[in-house]
């Protein structure tokens, strides 16, 4: 009898990876409101989570189950009139935890081919119209006006896709152990762990702000040539940030990303991704994306490519950029040499770019400036957020400022400030 998803990792460790996501992920306040995103066939994990965030103080813990074989269910078969539709209540109950100051954590499990008979262009339109309904909700998620944590758990599709020599139990087995590692939750005390991340994110993060640099340059053996051109008063964000009343928190779990953000306009050259990109489900593979003054001028992929059309055409700042991302080949989770099909994990492996809207905690003052000065700023807008990532083990990237000599930021995929 094949053993369960849970079954294949102590309790011990459960514990100290809920620990994590509560302490340091959201960085729960004493009778704060917490919300876990999770879909039932985690549900342990959920309840370790709950336990912990009660144990941390929190006034409720409320579980938004999903469920991703309804989910495909709904998308084959209901009626077009709700494929195009997001209910008002939704968007209600997101308001109503945001007003009252909840934290969310977002439980993902990956399930790469689970809507692979779906059609795309149906999820497409949903989910157009669920961004479309929650922008209130996602400018307080990107302005960090509410704290939030992304981490993953896996499952049994997912762990034989990224070990498919191993057998069921040994690749789940496998990748809970990369999960953990990636996670820097497999030591004696991760908090710690997480602590020493955080400076040496710091130390870098200052050295780029300080340099205001006017054009990072991306190249590589794989053909990625490719400028950034970025704003003014730029800032590099990544680890530890904070919501607007002061409290650090870490979105994302495992992260290794330095971003910031692009000039809209200010984009050129080409874009060879080294990594799938999954979304909605779909698998895009080999993306090619080329950028003239900004703007993706054409775009190409060895599969998904109806998939990556209905991506990049979702509004008008879908064929920009919002975000550019530093990542060391070097980090516990770039040295487990897999590919894991997963975004957040895949990112977190590589210099990442970010197609769509772009956040204005990456500007000076940002979230202070109304929708036309960010504009004038050179900062996109758009309803898509999907992440790309192009590094490899030979990346080079190169700082330039107008007039003086190039500082050289990345050899060989590693900092080296």
């Amino acid at each position: 009898m094949i053993k369960g998803i849970y079954d294949l990792v102590s309790e011990e460790q459960l514990k100290k990876y809920s620990e994590l996501a509560v302490r340091v992920g959201i960085n729960l306040q004493e009778n704060q409101l917490l919300i876990i995103h999770s879909d039932i066939q985690n549900s342990i994990f959920a309840h370790f989570i709950q336990m912990v965030a009660y144990e941390a103080g929190a006034s409720n813990v409320v579980i938004d189950w999903t469920d991703e074989q309804s989910a495909k269910a709904f998308y084959k078969n209901a009626a077009d009139d709700a494929i195009d539709h997001f209910p008002d209540w939704q968007d209600a109950r997101f308001k109503e935890w945001d007003d009252a100051g909840a934290a969310y954590i977002h439980i993902i499990s990956e399930n790469p081919d689970v809507f692979k008979d779906v059609p795309a262009e149906r999820m497409s339109r949903f989910q157009k119209a669920c961004r479309a309904k929650l922008q209130a909700h996602d400018v307080k998620i990107r302005s960090h006006e509410v704290r939030w944590c992304l981490l993953v758990v896996p499952s049994f599709a997912w762990a034989t896709k990224v070990f498919p020599h191993l057998s069921k139990e040994e690749a789940v087995q496998s990748l809970w152990q990369a999960v953990l590692r990636g996670a820097r939750a497999d030591g004696t005390n991760p908090i710690k762990d997480w602590e020493n991340h955080d400076r040496a994110f710091e130390s870098r993060k200052t050295f780029l702000n300080n340099c205001q640099f006017d054009t990072l340059h991306f190249t590589n053996s794989r053909g990625t040539d490719l400028y950034i051109g970025m704003p003014e008063d730029y800032i590099f964000i990544g680890g530890g940030v904070t919501d607007n009343k002061g409290i650090p928190f870490f979105p994302n779990i495992p992260t290794e990303e330095i971003f910031s953000v692009p000039h809209k306009r200010e984009v050129k050259g080409k874009l060879a991704a080294t990594k799938p990109l999954v979304y909605g489900g779909s698998v895009i593979n080999d993306v090619i994306l080329t950028f003239q003054d900004g703007r993706i001028t054409d775009y190409d992929a060895s599969t998904g490519q109806e998939t990556l059309r209905r991506l990049i055409e979702t509004d008008e700042g879908s064929h920009y950029l919002g975000e550019i991302a530093l990542v060391s080949s070097n980090s516990p989770l770039a040295q487990t040499d897999a590919l894991f099909y997963n975004t957040l994990f895949d990112e977190n492996t590589e210099c990442h770019i970010g197609i769509g809207n772009a956040s204005p905690s990456n500007l000076q003052h940002g979230s202070k400036l109304s929708g036309k000065a960010l504009e004038e700023a050179g900062l996109n807008t758009s309803l898509l957020s999907v992440n790309v990532t192009f590094g490899t083990a030979d990346m080079k990237v190169v700082g330039i400022k107008e007039g003086e000599t190039e500082v050289l930021l990345m050899r060989d995929g590693n900092f080296q400030f």
